[in-house]
């Protein structure tokens, strides 16, 4: 017992200068456990009764939920037998806008298959009267084509029958045969003067007559190879033969000059044809001062080359005089197809104002049906919040700020109306 006191007696902390026994920490300990277990005893009881308080309060608001539901299914019936009642006067009246809608398309489907009609009726007449026209124009087309293959058609001539047997001669013939339509040239026809020349060549127009002489001194020009090529070192011979081909030359130049040149029945320009590329050239870069000779006197030495390109510039020339001989037939049919292509998209214009008053016809009848959907989707989609309103008795005391919260909360569902409007659509509505 001694051993105990002491124990509790023993000093094991100072606070403030007093020292602390084990025993007053033990009796510190044990008041506080003491008092902690009073607090929660406390508490226990506190917290038990503000439960049953709560329970009751839930279970007030339940019967009180309960009681509007009810109130609310009620009045959710009574507004489904209006919607049934609703839903078939709506269906009737549908019906009857159907049967409308369905007389119009009929009506107005019949007025554009007989307006199709007549206008497919009068396209089909413009369409034939433009085939007849063309028919024309491609005959006219024809007639020009073959004029064209006349002239640019190739009349070759291998061989000459009447030859004179002069190399010149020959080859000018080939020439103007292979690039001239028949007619449109003359070997050596006669002129007012008596005089023959080798080849005439009729200018379109009226113009006068293109003369070509082909009598060139083929022989002093030979004359002028066999002293180059036998005499090379001889410079007397080869000057002998320049002067004879000089003056042979000078003198034909002359002669068709004055022989060929007759005004108002040839041309004031005649060629002399050279029958070699090479003597052209030769010519033209060794006997310069016969070139000139020949220009002052209205001569103009060609070659087969120059003569080709001198053919083919009258045969374009002559062509052009054809076509326009012509071309007052083709403006002519070209007027009348202008004034049948316009009577044509006249009468297209009147077709296709025909098809933008059916368009808007539909368009009208589609503007109407959207218009009926929609009004559909509101009559499902109707609120209910008055038929609740109306549902509360009427000497009701407004529920407390507290009460009403949880009430708002559990209404949140409920629709803010009732009043089902339609509108009826009458037929002839421009609108719809």
């Amino acid at each position: 017992m001694q051993t105990d006191a002491a124990l509790f007696s023993t000093a094991l902390f100072e606070l403030n200068g007093q020292p602390v026994t084990l025993g007053q920490t033990l009796f510190a300990v044990l008041a506080t456990l003491l008092l902690l277990v009073l607090w929660l005893a406390l508490s226990l009881m506190r917290a038990s009764r503000a439960r049953a308080q709560a329970e009751a309060e839930a279970s007030a608001r339940a019967a009180q939920a309960e009681a509007r539901m009810a109130d609310i299914l009620k009045a959710q019936s009574e507004m489904q037998g209006r919607m049934g009642t609703m839903a078939e006067l709506f269906g009737a009246r549908q019906a009857e806008l159907n049967q409308s809608i369905g007389q119009r398309i009929d009506g107005m489907t019949q007025r554009l298959g007989s307006s199709i009609t007549e206008q497919t009726k009068a396209t089909h007449e413009n369409l034939t009267k433009l085939q007849e026209r063309l028919a024309v124009i491609d005959t006219a087309q024809n007639n020009i084509q073959s004029l064209a293959r006349d002239v640019v058609g190739l009349q070759a001539i291998l061989s000459n029958k009447q030859t004179r047997g002069a190399f010149g001669q020959s080859r000018m013939e080939t020439i103007i045969q292979d690039g001239l339509p028949i007619g449109a040239f003359s070997f050596q026809p006669t002129l007012t003067n008596g005089m023959r020349p080798d080849c005439t060549i009729a200018m379109p127009n009226g113009a006068p007559d293109l003369v070509i002489d082909a009598k060139f001194p083929l022989e002093a020009w030979n004359a002028i190879r066999e002293a180059e090529t036998s005499s090379p070192g001889d410079p007397a011979a080869l000057q002998n033969a320049q002067q004879r081909f000089r003056r042979d030359i000078e003198v034909h130049i002359r002669d068709i000059s004055e022989k060929y040149l007759i005004v108002g029945e040839t041309q004031d320009t005649a060629f002399l044809f050279v029958p070699s590329e090479s003597i052209f050239a030769e010519i033209h870069e060794k006997f310069e001062a016969i070139v000139h000779k020949a220009q002052r006197s209205r001569v103009v030495i060609v070659s087969p080359s120059l003569l080709m390109l001198s053919t083919q510039v009258i045969q374009a020339l002559l062509k052009d005089a054809r076509m326009r001989e012509q071309a007052h037939l083709i403006q002519g049919e070209v007027l009348r197809l202008m004034e049948d292509l316009s009577r044509l998209d006249d009468r297209t214009r009147k077709l296709q104002a025909h098809f933008s008053m059916a368009q808007k016809d539909v368009e009208l009848i589609l503007t109407s049906s959207d218009k009926l959907t929609k009004r559909g989707a509101k009559i499902e989609a109707l609120e209910f919040a008055q038929l609740a309103e109306e549902a509360r008795p009427a000497g009701a005391a407004p529920a407390s700020r507290d009460e009403a919260a949880p009430s708002q909360q559990t209404m949140k569902f409920e629709p803010r109306s009732s009043t089902l409007k339609l509108r009826v659509v009458d037929e002839d509505d421009p609108q719809g």
